[in-house]
């Protein structure tokens, strides 16, 4: 009969990595967290009003976080799926939600197609450069008629000899400021249905591409965000990307690895706004005694942890899938669908528990609720997530 003194006590402060990462990765999430806090996060308040410079992605680049999980022969680290998670959790650090979302653009969002997709030359022209920080990347899907509905795209390439010209508009483009190339989507073959698009590489530089306006936003403050405009645009037929005709496939495959992850951001990002609240919680005084102390504030922390662990598993499981070659959309669409509502309702709530304090500036808090709630739109809507896991169970 086991004794009082030999049963297992719980350790509620016991700090254990999830199976799926090694020692190597919590290396490196300390060296990019490190990284955010001494030389991201001073200057966070600032680039709210600035948009963040240039220079973060020639820093970020030189220190090797750019290229985590990207090839080793052009310049990546050869690093797994994981290590991209890593750096979607860690760059919360640097407290500025359009910092994460220009940086996830450019390595998780236009990148990848690239690397997947890309000639030789086309990786070793865009590729090669942007790992160094030295090109910036952007990616073009939406239109001021057409977002969900990727289907309904009018953006044309038509071919001309041996080259396309490009007409139409994108808009809520990230990093479209500022970059040097567009992964763009367009509409080649307006009576083959899906089979009718086509991704190219547009140099941002190229006559004919208008930055027409940057876009005031309700948060993600410190990114550009563009309505670009593309007028008798010209490229040679290297500026394909893939196969011509095959565009709608190459980039609905490009947004299950951003959807995962957008979900392991969303959850280290609330997780992040959770922790300030709970050293709030500790410090203030209501009605003579500490507000954590109350079982309504209590109960609101409990909540939000059990949803918060609840969405980093189902975005860990379904990982560790998409890193062992499966690709699990449903579980994908549901890490992104749940991560992104609990991280608007924690940023929320400890709006709450902070009070007026909450709702200023100062705290930090009302930022995160401002850039999270993007999170329920970009990269696939929640209705369009919700539409994805109904319909794979053939409703």
């Amino acid at each position: 009969m086991a004794s009082a003194e030999s049963v297992l006590k719980p350790d509620f402060d016991q700090k254990r990595a999830h199976f799926i990462f090694t020692d190597e990765h919590e290396q490196l999430r300390e060296s990019i967290s490190n990284f955010a806090k001494k030389e991201l996060a001073p200057h966070a308040d600032e680039w709210e009003e600035t948009t963040f410079p240039d220079s973060v992605f020639t820093r970020m680049g030189e220190l090797g976080f750019l290229g985590l999980d990207k090839p080793e022969e052009y310049g990546g680290q050869g690093g797994d799926y994981y290590t991209s998670l890593v750096l979607a959790e860690s760059i919360t650090h640097a407290q500025s939600g359009g910092l994460a979302m220009g940086v996830a653009v450019h390595t998780d969002m236009a990148m990848p197609p690239i690397l997947a997709f890309g000639t030789e030359e086309q990786k070793q022209e865009w590729v090669v450069p942007a790992i160094k920080g030295e090109k910036i990347l952007c990616l073009g899907i939406t239109e001021p008629d057409a977002g969900s509905d990727v289907s309904g795209i009018k953006t044309r390439a038509v071919k001309d000899g041996d080259e396309y010209v490009i007409n139409g508009s994108k808009t809520y483009i990230t990093n479209g400021h500022r970059a040097d190339v567009i992964v763009l989507v367009t509409k080649t073959d307006a009576d083959a249905g899906y089979d009718g698009f086509t991704l190219f590489l547009v140099p941002m530089d190229a006559p004919g591409v208008i930055r027409e306006k940057k876009l005031e936003k309700l948060g993600m403050h410190a990114s550009d965000t563009a309505l670009l405009a593309f007028q008798d645009v010209r490229v040679p037929e290297t500026a394909v990307l893939g196969q011509v005709g095959k565009g709608f496939y190459h980039i609905m495959w490009e947004l299950q690895g951003e959807r995962l992850i957008g979900a392991a951001g969303c959850v280290a990002g609330a997780q992040h706004c959770m922790d300030k609240t709970l050293e709030y919680a500790l410090e203030r005084q209501a009605f003579g005694r500490k507000i954590g102390n109350f079982q309504a504030i209590r109960h609101k922390f409990a909540d939000m942890a059990t949803k918060l662990e609840a969405a980093r598993q189902l975005t860990y499981m379904t990982a560790w899938r998409f890193q062992n070659g499966e690709y699990p959309v449903r579980e994908i669409s549901m890490a992104k669908l749940f991560s992104a509502r609990v991280a608007c309702e924690v940023a929320d709530e400890c709006i709450q528990i902070h009070g007026g304090a909450g709702y200023m500036k100062e705290y930090g808090i009302e930022r995160v609720w401002r850039d999270m709630r993007l999170n329920r739109i970009g990269a696939g809507t929640d209705e369009v997530m919700l539409d994805v896991i109904g319909r794979s169970y053939g409703l």
